[in-house]
């Protein structure tokens, strides 16, 4: 759904400015399709940095998000509003390297699951024009399932970045509240809403978290995180909740079984949990006075403009006005009550397993049956923003009727991380096309680890088993490591395969004058864990210095020179990884 995190001076800006704003008409895909995915695109896209991790990348931005230069409607056209500067994520992008390829539909002001709710079109499933895509982020959905950008921008406050992620066979990354800051973004609810991220893979949207979050002071909400860096252990307990509901949809029961199967190959352990107080939590969202805090969002406009708005979002509006502050109050103890209870299900569980969706809906379906249908769609994802979790919808498999099918792994906060490195193996698993475009997935990255701030790490080098790919890596990911660069050392260094070890490991040593460059990897390895890696190196190996090709000198591993005797010298390939190919060869 939405949100935003500004000042109340912030929060009174776009009515002030209602209908000052040049509204353009949903902009025609470039065979002059009338495309209701998109509300507006610039001629070019709007250009980040020229360098960065994102370099090169095209994102869109859910029109409920401020884009300078581009009117912020919220799909309200009365509502709509021009920003004087980017929303903090979106500076953050752009500043990253990424560039913004225009805006995208939603259901208006982000009150909605269903992509249907919007005067500028439904948005259809990039599947079968005849369901719908899932809302409110339904036009960032789209526009990546069906690769006309790398990534997007989405909100949620009950589901909106991840029930659209499911039902179009994409990533969709919810993280934990306040990871990414909303001063920019229009409210839904603004103590609940999430900005969220869709792609094609897991591995990207991770590198977008990592690129996007961080505090701001300027969003009320925003908060530091002591975030997760190290997976799941191997053996590890899913719950699965019961009962499940899946609205008479015998094909998506079948898909979340076969989903079950999948994660238990992965190491996994299903447990049941019981779904009555995430079930309890969320209907509170709408049914009791938490609703609300959608009217508080756009109240000065909603009071002066309420006709300008569509049913049911109107309804839904218009019903906030109803309660006192006492029913405030009376909702959020309740609420409180409810996430104690359901606390206790961490004890017996590492994640929670979801139906990202419990069925398809059609759009006929949805317009004859608005708010039941609607409800439908969010009976896995109203809760997780009301009780602090994070949440990462994954793609599943395809129908047998063609129609994709997704699950959400759910952690508790600051679990985002975490729960991208179990998401990453459990879609590459899948071997599912990229979205509706038939593509096959990419090869899986290293996992995306939280950067750790200064001092919080020590970096080390390694030049053997322990690179990327090579069979010790995984010793340097489960303690949360991050890679830090590809380099190679001063031209000083002689590098020998050590006979009789395995997996097969290199000695390294420094020899000024007969030496040439090795390539080796930096890696970050967060001090806590630094014990603990170190424990698993055998001798002869030990904890030393090395020098870089740039005269930096970094800890790394150098061998003992008694275990060199007899060692055959393998410096020409210039490192063990190509030294390891040409063995292979």
């Amino acid at each position: 759904m939405v949100h935003e995190a500004s000042t109340p001076d912030a929060l009174t800006r776009p009515f002030a400015a209602a209908g000052s704003a040049q509204v353009p008409a949903p902009q025609p895909a470039p065979d002059g399709r009338p495309e209701a995915a998109w509300i507006s695109r610039p001629a070019t896209p709007i250009a980040g940095a020229a360098t960065g991790p994102l370099a090169g990348l095209r994102f869109a931005v859910k029109d409920n998000i401020d884009v300078a230069g581009l009117p912020t409607t919220a799909a309200c056209p009365a509502f709509a509003y021009a920003p004087e500067a980017h929303a903090t994520v979106v500076q953050r992008l752009l500043a990253a390297g990424a560039s913004v390829a225009g805006k995208t539909n939603l259901d208006q002001f982000a009150c909605g699951l269903n992509g249907s709710r919007s005067p500028y079109g439904a948005v259809p499933n990039s599947f079968d024009a005849r369901y719908v895509s899932g809302g409110s982020s339904s036009g960032s959905a789209y526009a990546v399932a069906t690769g006309q950008v790398d990534f997007s921008l989405g909100t949620d406050t009950a589901g909106s970045g991840r029930v659209p992620a499911g039902l179009n066979n994409i990533v969709g990354l919810k993280p934990s509240k306040g990871l990414i800051s909303a001063k920019g973004v229009v409210p839904a609810a603004q103590s609940v809403d999430c900005v969220s991220i869709f792609a094609s893979t897991v591995a990207l949207a991770a590198r977008v978290l990592a690129c996007a979050m961080g505090p701001d002071a300027g969003d009320p909400y925003s908060r530091r995180l002591e975030l997760a860096r190290t997976p799941l252990p191997a053996r590890f307990r899913f719950g699965v909740p019961q009962p499940l509901e899946f609205h008479g949809d015998a094909l998506a029961a079948a898909a979340f079984e076969r989903a079950i199967a999948q994660l238990r190959e992965l190491g996994g352990e299903p447990v049941p949990v019981d779904y009555a107080p995430l079930a309890r939590a969320a209907g509170l969202l709408y049914d009791s006075a938490l609703v609300a805090e959608r009217y508080a969002a756009v109240r000065p406009f909603f009071d002066e403009h309420e006709d300008a708005v569509i049913e049911p979002v109107r309804g839904i509006l218009a019903r906030g006005r109803s309660f006192d502050a006492a029913d405030l109050v009376d909702a959020q103890s309740q609420l409180h009550a409810l996430g104690q209870q359901a606390a206790a299900l961490w004890a017996g569980i590492d994640v929670l397993l979801v139906p990202t969706a419990p069925t398809h809906c059609t759009l006929d379906a949805m317009r004859a049956e608005p708010v039941r249908r609607n409800s439908e769609l969010g009976h896995y994802t109203n809760f997780v923003n009301l009780l602090d979790y994070a949440a990462l919808s994954v793609p599943a498999s395809l129908r047998p009727d063609g129609l994709p099918f997704g699950v959400t792994f759910i952690g508790p906060c600051g679990s985002d991380f975490r729960l991208a490195e179990l998401g990453q193996r459990f879609h590459h698993a899948t071997d599912l096309p990229m979205g509706a475009t038939g593509g096959p997935l990419p090869p899986p990255e290293a996992p995306v680890w939280p950067p750790l701030a200064e001092g919080e790490g020590m970096p080390i080098a390694v030049v053997g088993a322990h690179l990327t790919g090579m069979p010790l890596n995984h010793q340097l990911i489960a303690r949360g490591a991050t890679l830090v660069e590809a380099t190679a050392t001063a031209p000083h260094y002689r590098l020998y395969a050590l006979p009789g070890t395995t997996p097969p490991k290199p000695g390294l040593q420094r020899e000024p004058g007969q030496g040439v460059p090795i390539a080796l990897e930096v890696w970050n390895v967060p001090r806590a864990e630094v014990g603990a890696f170190l424990a698993q190196i055998p001798p002869p190996l030990g904890l030393g210095s090395v020098e870089l090709a740039d005269g930096r000198w970094v800890h790394s591993f150098i061998c003992e020179a008694h275990a060199l005797q007899g060692a055959e010298d393998v410096s020409a390939h210039g490192g063990w990884r190509a030294y390891i190919a040409s063995r292979s060869a």
